[in-house]
């Protein structure tokens, strides 16, 4: 095909491009003025938007939180939706080549965001110039639309759709192939709890800090506990517990102080069964001790009892599931518990087909009896798109059509920009069989995969603006 032929003979620039957006650490810190996510992410938008006038779009920024570029005109929009900022990239020393060095190695390009959503945003792009430079007449704009706060609270998102009016059809490249028509509803929530009796135990905990984000399954954690008496024996007693469950955890004994370090394995919240809780793990430890404060220890029970390693939500009884999209997760994102008071920020992706009010109401339940408080941070509904929609069944053809692959759309727990607008759905990168590495070490898209995606895009592009 012709716009296939045009993205083979242009690769060596969309490797390049690639590389040069995912040396740009694009994580969200604090707000500056014209940057409401920090320099990183501005710095992100703001060299993407300079391509794509480089490559002959029309662009526009809209005040540092999101921006867009066209191609053609038209009253029709189809829309490219995409993100620019990125998950932190954790523990440095897990990582085999800097997070953000993009070190090519064995057809791969290595670095956070490669995947999740870089790789996939130079695509578009290029998908784009490809129609551009095929010379073919199209009759809708084309927009692709560069969002900057994905990963935290798509406040970009709502910014710009203030702003703008939204595309009539759209896709976003930050799931899998071949497409996602239904996306789990995404609860996220803190259980707090305040301590405000003086602890006179002889065993205080003066810390427990872990997790970046909610979701991400935490690969850290860690504690420091201050032990009036018999440190030694109480250090002895945890060295005890994590041999016998094998836990990864160190232990540093400094006169009184004992500091407890877990090591976890990250991994996206949508899928927190392939990922080791650095958290739960930890205070799977902390449940041996006698605290005597009946406030923490109240507060560390409830999470064994209640939670644990579990990621289902089985012991909140909130666990449940549906056959269009399988079964409740649970992660355990963030702990934040100092001397007076404990905080849990909890990422729930529940199936298509329930209600939040489900999810809510049975930990509500669970909460009657304790001095345990919930606050519901964020609430995304599901997303489901009917199967026989045109624009599912259009996406479906084209990668089809691309690829000689039968596999038919899926739903899955993931969240992306297609919930924000009415007729969107979610469309690659990932291929079927291939290991999400969204959210973890290591993170790559394969070169080849990275032009199969702007060769798809650019014929679905094209077949989308042939729809009535």
């Amino acid at each position: 095909m012709l716009f296939t032929n045009i993205l083979e003979n242009i690769k060596d620039e969309i490797i390049n491009k690639t590389q040069e957006l995912v040396q740009i650490k694009s994580v969200e810190t604090l707000s500056k003025p014209g940057m409401p996510f920090g320099e990183g992410v501005n710095e992100a938008l703001e060299y993407t938007l300079k391509l794509c006038k480089d490559l002959g779009f029309k662009i526009k920024n809209f005040d540092g939180y999101a921006g867009h570029a066209d191609l053609g005109e038209g009253d029709e929009m189809i829309g490219i939706l995409v993100h620019l900022d990125v998950v932190p990239e954790g523990d440095l020393e897990n990582w085999t080549y800097p997070p953000y060095s993009a070190t090519i190695k064995n057809n791969r390009i290595y670095g956070r965001g490669t995947i999740d959503d870089k790789g996939p945003t130079i695509a578009a792009i290029y998908a784009m110039k490809a129609l551009k430079d095929s010379g073919v007449l199209l009759k809708k704009k084309i927009r692709i639309i560069f969002g900057t706060d994905e990963e935290s609270g798509w406040e970009c998102m709502r910014y710009y759709l203030k702003k703008e009016k939204a595309p009539q059809i759209a896709f976003t490249p930050d799931a899998n192939f071949p497409v996602i028509y239904g996306e789990k509803g995404i609860i996220t929530l803190k259980l707090k709890q305040e301590f405000n009796v003086p602890s006179n135990s002889k065993i205080n905990i003066k810390y427990i800090r872990g997790g970046e984000l909610s979701n991400i399954v935490p690969n850290y954690c860690e504690a420091l506990l201050y032990i009036k008496n018999e440190p030694s024996s109480i250090y002895e007693e945890c060295l005890s517990l994590i041999k016998k469950e094998k836990y990864s955890i160190d232990l540093h004994l400094d006169n009184n102080n004992l500091y407890l370090k877990s090591h976890g394995v990250s991994a996206h919240a949508m899928e927190p069964q392939k990922g080791k809780n650095a958290i739960s793990q930890l205070m799977q430890v902390l449940k041996v001790l006698n605290l005597e404060s009946t406030q923490m220890n109240s507060f560390i029970d409830f999470y064994n009892n209640k939670i644990n390693t579990q990621t289902n939500g089985e012991s909140l009884n909130c666990q449940m599931n549906d056959k269009d999209s399988g079964e409740l997760t649970l992660n355990v994102g963030i702990i934040d518990f100092c001397e007076n008071k404990g905080e849990l920020t909890l990422n729930i992706r529940y199936p298509v087909t329930k209600k939040d009010t489900m999810v809510i109401d049975k930990i509500n339940a669970n909460l009657i009896n304790s001095n345990i408080k919930m606050e519901i941070i964020n609430n995304m509904p599901p997303l489901y798109m009917p199967k026989d929609s045109k624009l599912v069944k259009t996406l479906t053809s084209v990668y089809k059509k691309m690829t000689n692959d039968d596999t038919q759309a899926q739903t899955f727990g993931g969240g992306t920009y297609a919930r924000a607008l009415d007729n969107a759905v979610a469309f690659g990168p990932i291929f079927p069989g291939q290991v999400n590495l969204a959210h973890q070490t290591d993170e790559f898209i394969e070169i080849d995969d990275l032009i199969k995606n702007a060769q798809i895009m650019a014929q679905a592009i094209y077949e989308l603006d042939l729809l009535d």
